[in-house]
């Protein structure tokens, strides 16, 4: 099978188009660019993140030597049809959009929600994944997953000017330099000038259910057993969404992970550590 729509070499993050790719009833809108030849990098979105809220700072150092594919799952952001209310259901969706495209294997990054769809991804369709990259994420059934803290919930409720301000408490740790940071990241992700489109509050909450009934406790956890790839497991230090402690539970049950804990930093950790972390990844990639 041929690749479709091979990225130009000299795309980045800002200036690569929007594509789109039918698969069945669904068209998905992505973005690839970077150096091609190694499996690429797919990026899995976090909760009511699109094609915009991806870190160039990041993208751009893995597309140094890299191919990377941003994408928009169903129902989110301008790629169309009805999103699914179940993790399985949103992994299922990324499959075909991996075939949509042509390709035969992937190493996928992919953080908080985002994780546990790559996770599903790895375990029922393991030959489309070559490494995992699993970042401010859990396990099923992880500690104090099933419903966020009233403070973590307030942060997606409160109305924030501009409301792209939300992503600092809940990505950046509280510190002075937690709080320069995230300011550095809205400047990063604000600067692509033709925009995604919002997440629907309806696709928001068929993700916040699908989150719901990932986190539910006493779920057994056997399918990490059945994840045998090389797998990175990123956090930051006190993560206020998910836990921080569900990062050491994957390192644990997962039987090839290693694990990467940045001090003062929270749910965005490799954001605030972006030049660490893209370095951390790309040794990881290139063993």
């Amino acid at each position: 099978m041929t690749q479709l729509d091979a990225p130009a070499a000299a795309d980045t993050h800002n200036t690569a188009p929007t594509r789109f790719v039918e698969a069945g009833d669904n068209t998905f809108a992505y973005r690839r660019f970077g150096l091609p030849g190694e499996p690429p990098v797919l990026f899995i979105q976090h909760f009511r993140g699109n094609l915009d809220n991806f870190d160039p700072a990041i993208t751009d150092a893995l597309a140094a030597s890299r191919e990377v594919i941003l994408f928009d799952n169903v129902g989110v952001g301008a790629s169309t049809g009805k999103a699914p209310n179940t993790i399985a259901g949103m992994a299922a969706d990324t499959a075909r959009f991996v075939l949509a495209l042509g390709l035969a294997q992937v190493d996928v990054l992919a953080h908080s929600m985002g994780g546990q769809v790559a996770q599903q991804l790895a375990a029922t369709r393991p030959s489309l994944v070559r490494k995992l990259i699993l970042v401010g994420t859990g396990p099923r059934g992880g500690t104090d997953m099933v419903r966020m803290s009233d403070y973590a919930l307030s942060l997606f409720t409160i109305p924030f000017e501009p409301a792209d301000l939300m992503w600092i408490p809940i990505q950046f740790s509280g510190s002075e330099a937690g709080q320069a940071a995230g300011r550095a990241y809205l400047k990063r992700i604000r600067a692509r000038t033709d925009r995604d489109s919002d997440v629907s509050a309806e696709t928001a909450m068929a993700h916040a259910a699908a989150a719901a009934e990932w986190g539910r406790p006493y779920q057994r956890r056997d399918y990490l057993q059945r994840i045998t790839h090389p797998v990175l497991v990123v956090n930051g230090s006190e993560d206020v969404i998910i836990p921080t402690v569900n990062s050491f539970l994957l390192q644990q049950e997962l039987p090839n992970a290693e694990l990467v804990i940045y001090p003062d930093s929270n749910h965005g950790a490799h954001f605030q550590y972006h030049e660490r972390f893209a370095a951390t990844v790309l040794e990881f990639l290139d063993r």
